[in-house]
């Protein structure tokens, strides 16, 4: 498995395809494998070249971006896909051909890195799911660890934690350390983890209550007496509305 990954550069404007490729090669472990300048030739490109990850503009001639992506969200193994636009109105469209990230022209150095590092780790997911890498089944996770790769099953996930640089997932057999992100998590399972703040994400199934403390504040009650978590008063909807709809009465 090498450690650099292939970019492909899809945009109709070759000063803006200039600028994102010298970013691109300004950064370690990533090299731009070629260029597109409409939609249709994106696809061709990604068809030949089998790209890692593809930095897509979404205005261009003939098909635009935003149904070369959802023509690619089709493929078995679409490349991890970055928006790079000038315009702020497609941010919630991006989202349904699942885009990594969206970009706004001028891209900065640092906001491409960020959004090239975590398709990478969104990629890892992706692939242990379809591909059943490692002997994963879809009931589980693969997780590497110093000790190798540990298979976490998805039923016994109590809760993941944020903290700083890494996440934590707590299930019935311990703690596991990952390198994937809550986003990351909670994009690739979102009928088994919820996300309850923005540092943590539950497990559904072991969500018992919601209660209110004398202080206004929310709390997760887990099932089998496995504690209790804090809610952001951001989430709190969300798990009331996963309690009406999930538990009897």
């Amino acid at each position: 498995m090498t450690d650099t990954r292939s970019v492909l550069i899809a945009d109709d404007e070759p000063l803006a395809r200039e600028r994102i490729r010298r970013l691109v090669e300004a950064l370690p472990g990533y090299r731009v494998c070629g260029e597109a300048a409409d939609g249709d030739s994106s696809l061709k490109q990604v068809a030949e070249l089998e790209p890692d990850i593809l930095l897509l503009d979404i205005r261009m001639p003939g098909m635009d971006g935003m149904e070369a992506a959802s023509r690619l969200s089709q493929l078995a193994n679409p490349p991890a896909l970055i928006f790079c636009t000038a315009y702020d109105h497609y941010a919630i469209q991006a989202f349904d051909v699942q885009a990594i990230a969206y970009l706004l022209k001028p891209v900065r150095k640092e906001a491409l890195a960020e959004a090239l590092a975590r398709a990478g780790r969104v990629n890892r997911v992706q692939l242990q799911a379809l591909n059943g890498q490692t002997a994963q089944s879809p009931e589980q996770l693969a997780v590497r660890t110093h000790r190798g790769t540990e298979l976490i099953d998805l039923s016994e996930i109590l809760y993941c934690g944020a903290d700083q640089k890494y996440v934590t997932i707590h299930h019935a057999r311990g703690e596991t350390v990952c390198d994937y992100t809550l986003k990351e998590l909670e994009n690739s399972y979102p009928g088994i983890l919820l996300r309850i703040h923005r540092n943590t994400l539950v497990g559904v199934r072991f969500i018992q209550a919601l209660k209110r403390t004398p202080g206004g504040h929310n709390l997760v009650v887990l099932r089998n007496g496995q504690g209790e978590l804090p809610v952001s008063r951001r989430h709190a909807s969300n798990v009331r509305q996963w309690l009406q709809e999930h538990q009897p009465g």
